[in-house]
């Protein structure tokens, strides 16, 4: 008698409450990461019940989300205002905990089929939908502007000129950018996780750019890292907690990634004025409260403080162990520049989202009559963006100095585990 057929592995589950489990845990991650930061921030005292839908407006903000600022003050005067930034440690979190959702149900498979992998990003995506519009309608308040006491409040009261200010979210917009960040989201982790199944024509990819593309999330990470350990410590020594925890728990990889760029010498142009502030370290305040538009890069941070060199020690030694581990992980024996050449672009690649995400601006201003801004401590700007193209190219330039370099001892180590795991077993 033969014997009885085996049963095959069950196909992995991955229906629809495995998705709204996914969807659901992110948006959670995501507006109790933003609510602790505005609470840490004193958010938490807005009039009118305010601060629920500032955290939701803060989520929204931060999967690419559009907010549109408007401002009222009468007949006979006029607000202006806009914002643009986003709370990359709510992004960072929301992104983790979907990423991982969307590879569960895939691990331990070898190879899936595109169909597949398109149906269970298609259900997360359908749910990641309705609820990111549900955040869209949500997302709006409007809030007065207390000018106190004195001779602007007299006139605004005379002529009815009161002024607010208020927030509401471009629905289409939104929507439209929050699924090209779960689109994102989701190739991201298929590209960086080496156990998650690809379609077999992009079995090529596990061996020529998975490896870069885990090399590129370590590098962010370990700066997000190194980050909050350097907040700690700064909070632990000066005081400031609630502010401190505030920007960890809100822009943390903000601070982190342009610390990054800075170290590969990018220069980045920006300005504080008025009642505004940047959530930075004092130095990076110092440099760009001034008249005009300031210049920050090694040389301006330096020149305040010399221990800011560490940036380009810190860059340099990274760099040169994700090389290393990109290497490492690569299957495939490839001469030193062949490494070179991919880490260059996966760091180039990286710099561009990088100066993308972590710009920042606002602005406000109140003007009665005509007659300029007479909001006094009111009025403000408040803007950062980076030299791109020259961000862009020096992260080339240091991608494959470190290729190349991080290589060279991967090499013979490389050749050693591949003999040692050739050699059959006594």
């Amino acid at each position: 008698m033969s014997a009885p057929p085996v049963p095959a592995r069950p196909a992995a589950r991955h229906g629809w409450v495995r998705a709204l489990v996914t969807v659901l845990a992110g948006l959670v991650v995501m507006l109790v990461t933003a609510a602790l930061g505005l609470w840490a921030a004193g958010a938490a005292d807005l009039p009118d019940g305010a601060f629920a839908r500032v955290v939701t407006a803060t989520v929204v903000t931060a999967v690419g989300g559009t907010l549109e600022l408007s401002g009222d003050a009468g007949a006979l005067a006029r607000t202006r205002a806009g914002l643009t930034v986003m709370p990359l440690s709510v992004t960072l979190a929301g992104a983790l905990v979907i990423g991982a959702g969307f590879l569960r149900p895939l691990r331990h498979r070898a190879v899936a089929s595109a169909g597949e992998l398109a149906g269970w990003a298609a259900r997360l995506a359908v749910l990641w939908l309705l609820a990111l519009t549900g955040l869209a309608f949500a997302a709006r308040q409007t809030f007065a502007v207390d000018l106190g006491d004195g001779t602007l409040d007299d006139l605004t009261g005379l002529f009815d000129a009161a002024p607010t200010v208020g927030f509401t979210t471009n629905v289409p917009l939104t929507v439209l950018f929050g699924l090209l960040w779960l689109a994102g989201v989701l190739v991201l982790a298929l590209l960086v996780a080496s156990g998650a199944p690809l379609p077999g024509r992009l079995l090529r990819c596990h061996a020529s750019v998975r490896p870069a593309a885990h090399a590129m999330v370590v590098l962010l990470l370990a700066y997000v890292a190194l980050g909050l350990v350097v907040a700690l410590v700064s909070a632990a020594n000066r005081g400031h907690g609630g502010d401190t925890f505030a920007v960890i728990l809100l822009g943390l990889p903000n601070l982190a990634w342009l610390a990054l760029t800075l170290g590969q010498g990018a220069t980045w142009h920006g300005r504080v004025d008025g009642p505004f502030g940047l959530p930075v370290p004092h130095v990076l305040d110092e440099i760009l409260r001034t008249p005009g538009i300031a210049t920050l890069n090694l040389r301006t941070l330096t020149a305040y403080d010399s221990r800011m060199w560490w940036l380009l020690v810190t860059d340099v030694v990274l760099l040169l162990a994700v090389a290393f581990l990109m290497a490492m992980r690569t299957p495939d024996r490839l001469p030193a520049w062949r490494h070179a050449v991919r880490l260059a672009v996966a760091l180039a690649l990286t710099v561009l989202m990088v100066c993308l995400l972590c710009r920042m601006s606002a602005h406000y201003g109140l003007s009665l009559l005509g007659i300029g801004d007479l909001g006094g401590g009111l009025s403000g700007e408040v803007f950062l963006r980076p030299r791109l193209w020259q961000a862009v190219g020096l992260g080339a330039l240091w991608g494959l100095a470190a290729g190349f370099l991080g290589a060279l001892p991967a090499r013979p180590l490389h050749r050693r585990g591949r003999i040692g795991a050739s050699e059959p077993e006594p």
